[in-house]
């Protein structure tokens, strides 16, 4: 990242950053961090994981101690239903308006989400289909206590959980079969960590995007 430009901006009440090599593939990776912590977390694993690609990294807005969050938490795996739904709205809106104000394609692009992030992502694909095509959910977790009757045909997901991660490691089952049972094309896997993120899922997010690529 270094030297690379990733200024602030806002839009609709959402802050990001934009990083653009300066040699650009036309891939563009949008980035959702966990919580207690901002956009700018996310940015090494999206270069880690495309080099060439422009990055969006996206900040939640809910307030957490010195950081931010997608939503209200009520505990470590229950969270506020109305928040998610109305937090998921603006995000989506959001998207429409980044994608005409940047000359972006976000329905092409590969999204990439890591906790509480991950899981504004599942429950955008299922409240929103069709606005998410491609999507790495890290150390993620079903939220939605009532999930309507998406179909989510066309999308592919992966979903990564921490070995040692003995809070949303558990629930990585719930969530792939969930995805599966909508109609999604869902691969799984397991890495030898806990919650925290790494090279092991940029290597398998990498593999599983050549692959895409080799099918088409």
């Amino acid at each position: 990242m270094t030297g690379e430009n990733n200024e602030l901006h806002e839009k609709s009440g959402f802050s990001y950053r934009m990083a653009r090599p300066s040699v650009e593939s036309g891939e563009v990776v949008i980035l959702l961090h966990g919580s207690g912590v901002d956009e700018a977390t996310m940015l090494p694993l999206g270069r880690s994981i495309a080099l060439q690609a422009t990055l969006v990294a996206v900040r939640g807005r809910i307030r957490q101690e010195d950081g931010w969050r997608w939503f209200e938490r009520i505990t470590p795996t229950s969270f506020g239903q109305q928040s998610i739904r109305a937090e998921t709205a603006a995000f989506a809106s959001f998207l429409e308006k980044l994608s005409k104000a940047e000359g972006i394609d976000t329905t092409r692009a590969l999204y990439v989400g890591y906790s509480n992030g991950a899981n504004l992502l599942s429950s955008l694909m299922l409240l929103n289909p069709g606005l998410v095509g491609r999507a790495a959910l890290l150390r993620a977790m079903p939220v939605l206590d009532e999930v309507p009757d998406t179909d989510l045909a066309g999308a592919r997901v992966l979903v990564l959980a921490g070995e040692t991660d003995v809070t949303y490691g558990p629930y990585a089952p719930a969530l792939t079969r969930l995805l599966k049972a909508h109609g999604a094309a869902v691969e799984s896997h397991v890495v030898p960590r806990g919650h925290d993120f790494g090279e092991e899922d940029s290597a398998l997010i990498r593999r599983w995007l050549e692959a895409d690529i080799s099918v088409a």
